[in-house]
């Protein structure tokens, strides 16, 4: 009965979520507004407000969910290459910028953000905690995997170092993405090889 229970809840979330992510996409998330939300996912306003809390709330459940997504993506990418960094570290890199590039809430949040509104960017950015975790977390289990002996605190730092670095090209892309996903594995490689090489 509780899983059922949690099961139902979850699907509502989900809903709401889905009605605020299309709202965002389609007129930026300045102008989501709750009941507006609420009215697009068929629920009531105050439903909105008992599953989030606050406009703020909604935001870091939206957030949340784009990046479990990208994760999940990240890691499936560094399965696939096993013990092979380069290969594995491009292969992840390569799918983010490739996925943020053509997504739209992505691409509503950054508009949004150069025309003056950055209601959502701090979420990938100077608020990107999840971001950092969720992301560093899964290149650290990865690497940890496939190189064991490698100092923990130098890979964590490594693994922060990528993510952050991943992050700054979807907000400002500089090259195209072959050539920074090049660039980025070039370094994740040195920085992943430096972690697991004793120091004297």
């Amino acid at each position: 009965m509780g899983e059922q229970r949690d099961s139902a809840r979850q699907r509502l979330r989900d809903t709401i979520v889905d009605a605020a992510r299309a709202q965002t996409v389609a007129s930026g998330w300045d102008g989501v507004r709750m009941g507006g939300v609420a009215v697009a996912a068929g629920v009531s306003r105050q439903t909105v407000y008992n599953e989030f809390g606050s406009k703020a709330g909604l935001a870091e459940a939206l957030a949340r969910r784009e990046v479990d997504r990208f994760v999940a993506d990240v890691r499936a990418a560094l399965r696939e290459h096993g013990a092979d960094v380069r290969a594995g570290a491009y292969a992840a890199i390569w799918h983010t910028l490739t996925e943020a590039a053509g997504n739209p809430l992505i691409k509503a949040i950054l508009t949004s953000a150069r025309g003056g509104s950055d209601a959502l960017l701090p979420y990938l950015t100077t608020r990107a905690e999840l971001v950092l975790t969720e992301a560093s977390g899964a290149l650290l289990e990865w690497a940890g995997e496939h190189l064991p002996a490698a100092d923990p605190a130098t890979l964590a730092f490594a693994a922060d170092t990528v993510v952050r670095l991943v992050v700054s090209h979807i907000v400002l892309p500089r090259a195209p993405i072959d050539q920074t996903a090049s660039s980025l594995a070039d370094l994740a490689l040195h920085l992943f090889l430096t972690a697991a090489t004793p120091t004297p």
